[in-house]
């Protein structure tokens, strides 16, 4: 999930009207599709068990009301500023919206090590060689592939993005095709009953499926480029989220029908690729591979463009701290060398549920200081239904606390490691601002 949009020349000069409803859309699916779903389909099976299905559709459904805070400011405020811009319009430029945004911009630096560690844990299943060092080797190589080519041409990445965004899409749902059809839609791993499947296991894994659909944020990052922006920019935000929950509900039945729950969980970081097997055989295996390579490949690309672009966005806003450290050209090229040195110290020292867990956990902090923010200040400026509001914090508070139980029991280096960044952050904004604040 990660985040981008369009830049033409120069930070701040972006294309009135650039960016068609389907340009929109296709931005936020392309976005959405790819190391999601690849990575995610086996972690939430180990969580949710035979409920895995259940648990990505509920995920799709938070999603949608989590869409609602983002959708009213956009429509209120259509900038290309995002969340960044939302923040303080809710919170003022202080700490709070700085503290926010960082997680934002952390959760997206995390995202971008996510679908680095995707790629390369897919890659090495048609690699004959093996060794340890390898999947950290290749997910730092991919960075650095991404690295060059953002500093090329952000026209290229623009393109590179829709075209892709429709690659996908289409071969997640050839490879579903063809898994359901093979399995003659006999589904023995997804049950109403679950055998072995705990509540709190599922609400966990609803908190997880929900970082398959955050990408739907990078639309509202483009809002003063959208054409009709107080019409497309909803419009836009819900017909990507729907498409994805209909693409993520064939892709785990196909999975589902192919696989036993026990082989998902096994086969965790490459369960599509597994999922191929049966349908497809090895010739399967390498066409899902290479799907999952072209797909992990290009959102590495697209997203270290957008969040780099989030960080020169913040830099701008006076919120973060800035330092050249002798580098030559502007704060977006700086940003992208901060970026891509961050991401690939997670993909080298984090396995991919890690990763997935901390991008997850720093997420749900943002989503929920957004609505709180727009319930607070904002609600009867940009006309927005408290219920709403307050049922986007429940269900965001429920799946965050079950998420963080079952990891203090199961993984609590992941709550120390969460812990840790929120801290640093917190305190870095306050001593960063408070001498600013105070002149």
């Amino acid at each position: 999930m990660t985040e981008h949009s369009h830049e033409h020349s120069h930070d701040t000069n972006y294309k009135k009207n650039s960016l068609s409803l389907w340009g929109a859309v296709s931005l936020g699916t392309g976005v959405m599709i790819g190391a999601g779903i690849l990575a995610l389909t086996g972690q939430v099976a180990e969580l949710a068990r035979e409920w895995f299905v259940l648990a990505f559709m509920v995920g799709g459904v938070i999603a949608g009301f989590s869409a609602y805070s983002y959708i009213k400011l956009a429509q209120a405020y259509p900038s290309a500023g995002g969340i960044a811009m939302f923040l303080s319009k809710a919170y003022g430029k202080g700490s709070v919206t700085a503290i926010f945004a960082l997680l934002m911009y952390f959760s997206m630096v995390i995202n971008e090590s996510l679908v680095a560690r995707t790629f390369a844990t897919y890659t090495v299943q048609v690699i004959d060689f093996e060794a340890d060092w390898l999947i950290p080797a290749l997910a730092v190589a991919l960075l650095a592939f991404a690295f060059f080519i953002n500093i090329l041409s952000n026209k290229f990445i623009q393109t590179f993005s829709f075209f892709m965004a429709f690659i996908k899409a289409a071969g997640l749902i050839a490879l579903a095709a063809g898994g359901l059809w093979v399995a003659e839609l006999n589904f023995e791993s997804i049950s109403a009953v679950p055998q072995d499947a705990s509540g709190g296991g599922l609400l966990a894994a609803i908190a997880l499926s929900v970082l398959a659909y955050k990408g739907f944020t990078t639309i509202t990052n483009s809002g003063g480029e959208i054409k009709d922006p107080e019409k497309n920019v909803g419009r836009a935000i819900i017909l990507s989220l729907v498409i994805c929950a209909v693409i993520y509900l064939l892709v785990t039945l196909a999975v589902g029908a192919n696989l036993s729950i026990d082989q998902i969980v096994e086969a965790k970081d490459y369960a599509l690729a597994e999922a191929a097997r049966p349908a497809y055989g090895n010739v399967g295996l390498w066409i899902t591979v290479g799907f999952a390579i072209v797909a992990t490949v290009s959102g590495v690309i697209a997203s270290a463009f957008a969040v780099s672009r989030m960080l020169a966005m913040l830099t701008d806003m006076k919120l973060v701290p800035h330092s050249h450290f002798g580098m030559p050209g502007s704060i977006q090229k700086h940003t992208l060398v901060y970026t891509i040195v961050m991401a690939m110290f997670l993909a080298a020292f984090f396995d991919l549920s890690r990763i997935a867990s901390l991008g997850i956990i720093f997420y749900l902090i943002m989503d929920i200081g957004i609505h709180w923010g727009v319930l607070r200040h904002l609600r009867s400026e940009i006309n927005a239904k408290a219920s709403i509001l307050v049922t986007a914090i429940i269900l965001d508070v429920v799946v965050l606390a079950a998420f963080l139980w079952n990891k203090w029991n199961n993984d609590p280096l992941v709550i120390w490691a969460s812990l840790l960044g929120i801290i640093i952050i917190t305190v870095g904004e306050v001593l960063f601002l408070r001498p600013r604040q105070e002149k």
